[in-house]
């Protein structure tokens, strides 16, 4: 099966299922070993942001107030 038509039949299942196969197709490419290469931009914003968190390592946000930020209704 070509890739075009593996993409025209999962075209049709409902979205969840959709994300759910690429998060498992994403987890194979890294656990068999791959790793994507970043960017010079990708690598300047972590390096910005990795700086900003060594200077103010208190101005964070935890993950709970996070999961709670997101599950609070529109």
């Amino acid at each position: 099966m070509d890739m075009t038509a593996v993409l025209n039949e999962i075209d049709g299942w409902p979205a969840e299922d959709r994300v759910e196969l690429v998060h498992r197709v994403w987890d194979q490419l890294v656990q068999s070993g791959w790793r994507p290469v970043l960017t010079a931009d990708q690598k300047a914003e972590l390096d910005r942001r990795f700086e900003a968190l060594d200077e103010n390592p208190e101005d964070v946000v935890s993950w709970d107030a996070i999961v709670e930020h997101l599950r609070r209704p529109p």
